[in-house]
């Protein structure tokens, strides 16, 4: 892992509509090479962190007013979202956003034209995607929206591979779906992390799985930044998760906490 961030986020706020407040001074790092989970319940400003970091704020209205956010050690606080995505920071946003209509290796194409490939380097991308989801190149001919919740996280993520990038911000990876398919989606993430570098900032409120494969954990509440560490600081800070994480009681542990 290198030693120069990849991201770093220095004391943002948000607000939404020119008076409501989302953020409210949120900082934190994401080394080169890591896996960083923002931790939280609904309305804690994991999403308005994540679309701050992407410029995407303005399509909800709202505005960065404070602070500063470099990738790769340069200020990419106003970059516009495709400039973002050829420097290689991309956003895999919650619900997954399929074109439902598109067959699954379609939607997979769309997103090697960031980089303007040619027909052999589309070809050599989708392979790649096929060797990380197998079950996609089983369905690569069907519409996207006749696959499973699983199978359309695996296209979403895929579509954002297919850029190469080097951050992924991964917006509740495992909404909706089952433990099994969730834990599923996460050691991919891993092995991404591990095989290829890529690095991760994922918005999860599952804080069990988060937990178990991300290297460093942030915990917002109400657009603040209320703990962080690593899994195992965060893991004995019983009077967190209570909270918080939303446990059920004091000494529960992660396995059970689902929020």
């Amino acid at each position: 892992m290198g030693h120069a961030p990849i991201l770093q986020v220095d004391d943002i706020a948000v607000v939404y509509n020119q008076q409501a407040s989302a953020l409210g001074g949120v900082s934190l790092t994401v080394p080169d090479g890591g896996i960083v989970a923002l931790l939280g319940g609904n309305g804690a400003g994991k999403t308005t962190t994540l679309k701050a970091i992407s410029s995407l704020l303005h399509v909800e209205r709202g505005a960065l007013v404070r602070g500063i956010i470099r990738y790769r050690g340069i200020d990419m606080t106003d970059a516009d979202p495709w400039r973002l995505a050829e420097e290689g920071l991309v956003q895999v946003l919650e619900g997954r956003r399929c074109f439902a209509h598109l067959s699954v290796e379609d939607n997979l194409r769309i997103g090697a034209f960031v980089r303007r490939p040619s027909a052999r380097g589309i070809a050599e991308a989708l392979e790649r995607i096929y060797t990380v989801f197998p079950r996609l190149k089983l369905c690569r001919r069907k519409a996207a929206g006749y696959t499973s919740g699983g199978e359309q996280q695996m296209i979403a993520i895929g579509r954002a591979l297919m850029s190469r990038p080097s951050l992924v911000l991964l917006d509740e990876p495992s909404m909706g779906l089952a433990p099994q398919v969730a834990e599923e989606i996460f050691e991919i993430v891993g092995k991404l992390n591990r095989e290829e570098g890529v690095s991760f900032l994922l918005a999860e409120q599952n804080a069990a799985v988060a937990l178990r494969h991300a290297k460093a954990a942030y915990v917002l509440e109400s657009g603040r930044v209320v703990a962080h560490g690593t899994p195992e600081e965060l893991r004995q800070a019983d009077v967190l998760l209570d909270a918080y994480l939303g446990a059920a009681a004091v000494g529960a542990r992660y396995e059970d906490i689902t929020i």
